[in-house]
């Protein structure tokens, strides 16, 4: 590539739009152009590194035994509606109709779609075990599309689906794209964690999502620092306590608390710690067959926070939602802040379902709310003077929290989801049917697993990963090209000359090469060249004609060394060699 002829739009001012790191610099160096909200045209550097994400990717599932296939991004509504999920799966569904009036959506995802292809065509255990993937663009219609490629709305995605005759066969189909995962991820040249994570929207048992770690990361992850466990904060689980409490149950009693509805307030004026105090927060809840709204009473000690997807995981609801102080009202009746689980009803005879942490059940003489504005009721203990239908790990996650494992100390940190792999069970096959017969003639349902790896989003979490204040550090496997050469003497014969040369030399050793030929000031093409992020800068300049050498400079730790010509070819295929996979693996 001559940098003369190529489409690199740089800037040199960050775009008011731009959030974070890897959206600035990928508009900055002419990666991206926004068309819409959370929509984007690839330009040709950007298109590039997506391009080298989906070889690593293609190469890995292939030899993990996926065949590659592509589906339709527009879906037909009545292949939603056999799973439910047409309705259940929320405003991010871009739906509409055609010229005949039949509703159809543009696929976020393409369970659906792989289950009815692959229930058309396969009759036996012997067609088993089968995985199917693709790489294509998806869209989901985010409410704030934000973060560039990192939340968007269309994006491209493989997504992989694999059907096995038993759980034994899906576990091992499972580990299969586990382990692919990690040679991906590694080969992308990341840092990542692979965690377990909640199902979500896709559904199913069990699930672990990829992280890349980098201090901009949505998501936190929680670690343990003595043994591998990891999880995201919404899955991580809480180790119950040996309840050492023995105490002796005192009586309750009534006590007056005006104006005092905070946790804190109630602490300092009653003289206790918040780990004495039982919180009553009320949720509205959106059932899974739709029944809008309905209340759920959840105690949680007073200085926990509660943990929606638990919650929601728990009810096996399709929403949870934290109610307002005047829907709490309208609810129950009683004040925020005055709110107990003693005698807990709504207006109108409603029932509401009380559910309480584990860290509740351990509890002794402990304060709640008395149900009546400016009261509360001191030395409550739960079996003795309330009942609560569920006992569950339902909070978040604290510092002073030890691994579930180990018992070890936990950290957090932040992550970029880049993966998701599911095991998905008959959640769809029995939804649409999608059977086989078994060895015996039997009738069964497939098992499922789904993998996703998002694409595109890799470039943009591989830059928040790998950058510093002059532009994008690429991982060599990941740049859209792997050196450039600056031409600094364009009507220099000579200097010309032993650019073009070494230009030809590289290309012909199957070097992704760009020849910076363009008449600039050495300055502008220095700061384009770290900008762009190519792991390997070549200037051919006044030295060569002064002393005979061209000057390498690596972008990633700023080493320079100095060559003669003819051992620049030789010294860059070692270097590229010794950052990844040889020319010939590639």
């Amino acid at each position: 590539m001559r940098y003369s002829q190529t489409f690199v739009p740089t800037l040199k001012e960050t775009p008011a739009e731009a959030e974070v790191v890897s959206h600035r610099l990928m508009l900055r160096a002419g990666f991206i152009r926004k068309l819409t909200a959370g929509v984007y045209t690839y330009l040709p550097f950007g298109l590039a590194a997506i391009r080298k994400v989906e070889k690593i990717v293609r190469e890995e599932m292939n030899r993990a035994g996926a065949q590659e296939l592509l589906m339709p991004m527009v879906q037909p509504a009545d292949l939603w509606r056999e799973t439910g999920r047409y309705e259940k799966y929320g405003s991010e569904l871009l739906r509409f109709k055609d010229r005949h009036d039949r509703e159809s959506c543009l696929g976020p995802t393409h369970e659906e779609v792989i289950t009815d292809l692959v229930r058309g065509e396969v009759r036996s255990y012997r067609q088993l075990p089968l995985n199917l993937y693709q790489i294509q663009s998806k869209f989901r219609d985010e409410i704030r599309p934000r973060f560039g490629l990192m939340r968007g709305r269309e994006f491209i995605m493989k997504d992989a689906y694999s059907f096995d005759v038993d759980d034994e066969q899906a576990g091992i189909a499972y580990q299969k794209m586990y382990d692919a995962y990690h040679r991906i991820f590694n080969r992308c040249g990341l840092q990542f964690r692979a965690v377990e994570a909640d199902s979500g929207s896709i559904g199913g048992s069990f699930s672990h999502e990829f992280m890349v770690l980098a201090k901009t990361g949505e998501d936190t992850l929680v670690v343990c620092k003595s043994c591998d466990y990891a999880a995201n904060v919404e899955k991580a689980a809480i180790k119950a306590r040996p309840v050492e409490n023995q105490e002796p149950l005192l009586e309750a009693e009534k006590v007056e608390t005006p104006g005092k509805r905070k946790v804190s307030a109630v602490c300092e004026f009653l003289s206790i710690s918040s780990e004495k105090l039982i919180k009553t927060l009320v949720y509205k809840v959106t059932s899974g067959d739709g029944q809008q709204g309905y209340p759920v009473a959840v105690l949680v000690r007073g200085d926990r926070e509660v943990q929606e997807v638990k919650l929601k995981n728990l009810l096996q609801a399709a929403e949870v939602e934290l109610a307002e102080d005047k829907e709490v009202f309208d609810i129950t009746g009683v004040p925020t802040g005055y709110l107990g689980p003693i005698g807990l009803n709504g207006l109108n005879g409603l029932k509401i379902k009380v559910v309480a942490d584990l860290e509740v059940a351990a509890m002794r003489n402990c304060v709640v709310g008395a149900g009546e504005k400016n009261y509360h009721l001191k030395n409550v203990n739960m079996g003795r003077d309330f009942e609560v239908a569920v006992v569950a790990d339902l909070r978040q996650i604290a510092d002073d929290d030890p691994c579930p494992l180990c018992g070890g100390e936990l950290g957090q940190i932040e992550g970029i989801e880049v993966g998701h792999i599911f095991k998905l069970g008959t959640v769809y096959s029995e939804a649409m049917r999608a059977v086989f017969q078994d060895q015996d003639g039997q009738e069964r349902p497939l098992i499922m697993g789904c993998y996703g790896i998002g694409v595109s989003r890799i470039v943009a979490a591989a830059i928040e990963q790998n950058h510093d204040e002059n532009g994008i550090i690429f991982p060599v496997a990941l740049a859209p090209a792997q050196v450039i050469i600056l031409n600094l003497g364009l009507k220099d014969a000579g200097i010309s000359a032993a650019a073009e040369l070494l230009y030809a030399q590289l290309q012909a050793q199957g070097v992704e090469v760009l020849l910076d030929d363009r008449d600039e000031r050495p300055g502008s093409k220095f700061k384009d060249a770290d900008l762009l992020g190519i792991p390997f800068r070549v200037t051919v300049g006044a030295r060569l004609s002064k002393e005979g050498v061209v000057e390498i400079r690596h972008r990633r730790d700023g080493l320079t060394v100095e060559l003669s010509p003819e051992q620049v070819v030789d010294y860059l295929l070692a270097q590229i060699t010794a950052a990844g996979p040889s020319l010939q693996e590639r």
